[in-house]
């Protein structure tokens, strides 16, 4: 990863400041983007990808914009992030409004899941 990766997370993390403080940490040959302990974006090289579920991924779709991609195993695998659009990208206000479709896609998706089919016992009360 050249100096220009550095400048572009820089770059974003201004555009979102407004927003919220969000944290860039290395990962993978890229970077995470976290607002607190939640992860809701991710940069590729030049390119910012927000995290994505059912709530917010028409946006994308609608946009033409693809998700993020990477290869595993000789397999190419999805991730449940999209590319932000260039022109959501350039302008603070809308980029925020995206950000924080992102960061509830996130919320949603780090919250616990409950087995199909199966309802979850409440615990034993202790003596």
């Amino acid at each position: 990863m050249g100096g220009d990766a550095g400048a572009f997370v820089d770059f974003v993390r201004d555009q979102l400041q407004p927003w919220a403080p969000v944290v860039a940490q290395r990962m993978f040959g890229g970077f995470g983007l976290y607002r607190g302990a939640v992860m809701f974006a991710i940069i590729a090289g030049d390119t910012l990808y927000f995290r994505t579920d059912e709530g917010n991924r028409p946006a994308y779709e609608d946009a033409a914009m693809p998700p993020f991609r990477y290869e595993r195993a000789g397999r190419r695998v999805a991730l449940r992030y999209h590319e932000v659009p260039a022109a959501v990208l350039e302008e603070t206000d809308e980029l925020s409004d995206w950000a924080a479709a992102a960061y509830a896609a996130a919320l949603r998706g780090a919250a616990p899941r409950q087995r199909r089919g199966k309802a979850r016992r409440p615990a034993a009360p202790s003596r």
